[in-house]
């Protein structure tokens, strides 16, 4: 009798496809006594009466949401296992869905890389290959520190903000008012390195903290490729930044692109386009959001004697984990 693909070391954890389940004597033998179902298609209940079951529908597509249910996936794989039987973990072919959740739940468990957890179960199952978005997924749930609460951690949130642009990029749209983050309003403890100020009154617009960094494989200079917040702004004409509060006002108004002016003395100093925008030096930002390098003076944070940010309740967040200042 064929055995179950059973994840290797000393957890009774098992992954298979839709037909595992009618493998009734194999999964007697393994003390099969709780099964997840990583899959949206109807179900046949007599498959699944003598066992705890619980069931996550998504489809084995990049853009579905798979990370929102790691937490709830890990606390019944571990209760499953805490009550000395053996859990199956199965999607339709036991290959992308099933094995993102068995990874996820290796990742937290063992505190180890998606890398390694994804080799282990690929020992049990070698036809194993999550998806390239389930992928980025379990990249960013590391990065995440595998939290016991995805949906209050500020990377997570900004994930989702992030999806949110594209699918109103997709659809020729700027984002819903309530569906915009104010990065100011999710306060990093990262120190700003410099400040950005209206050329014309001074006004405090913006710290480093909130600039975005080119991708340096397309972004060089005369030593070689840009790899920081400080050289993308040197040798770009725009700063580009994630939104903040004190552009609320113009951005909330509904419009795909406009103008951004300072909010003390309304000078045009930068502008912005949901759809994206292109910097000087060939990068594609999207959203673009930019403060124009002509119109704004850089200074850095020794010459400022308390860094003032743009208008905002102060909350407390992890480090953002896409910048690297």
């Amino acid at each position: 009798m064929a055995l179950l693909d059973k994840v290797p070391g000393e957890l009774k954890l098992y992954i298979g496809g839709i037909f595992t389940l009618r493998r009734r004597d194999a999964l007697r033998e393994a003390n099969i006594t709780h099964v997840l179902s990583v899959l949206r298609m109807p179900l046949d209940d007599d498959l699944f009466s003598p066992y705890n079951h619980h069931v996550v529908q998504v489809d084995d597509v990049d853009d579905e949401n798979l990370l929102e249910h790691f937490p709830a996936t890990n606390r019944f794989i571990q209760d499953g296992l805490d009550g000395g039987g053996g859990v199956l973990v199965h999607c339709a072919m036991g290959k992308s869905r099933s094995a993102t959740c068995v990874i996820a739940y290796l990742m937290q468990k063992h505190h180890i890389s998606v890398s390694e957890a994804l080799s282990q179960v690929q020992q049990a199952r070698p036809i194993v290959e999550p998806n390239e978005g389930f992928m980025k997924q379990l990249e960013l749930y590391g990065q995440m520190q595998t939290p016991e609460s995805v949906e209050d951690t500020p990377a997570y949130q900004r994930w989702v903000y992030q999806r949110e642009i594209e699918l109103s990029r997709a659809v020729g749209q700027a984002p819903e008012a309530e569906k915009i983050r104010f990065e100011d309003e999710h306060v990093t403890d990262q120190a700003a390195s410099f400040e950005l100020r209206c050329r014309k009154c001074r006004r405090p617009l913006a710290t480093s903290q909130y600039l975005i960094a080119h991708d340096s494989s397309k972004s060089t200079n005369d030593q070689g490729p840009i790899s920081s917040i400080a050289e993308t702004a040197r040798d770009c004409a725009h700063y580009f930044l994630d939104p903040l509060s004190w552009m609320r006002p113009e951005l909330e108004q509904g419009k795909l692109d406009g103008r951004l002016e300072c909010p003390k003395c309304h000078a045009n100093v930068g502008k912005y386009a949901w759809q994206g925008m292109q910097c000087s030096c060939n990068e594609w930002i999207v959203p673009g959001i930019s403060l124009s390098k002509s119109r704004i003076d850089q200074v850095k944070k020794a010459a400022v004697s308390e860094i003032r940010r743009p208008p905002g309740p102060a909350v407390s967040s992890p480090v953002n984990p896409r910048q690297n200042l």
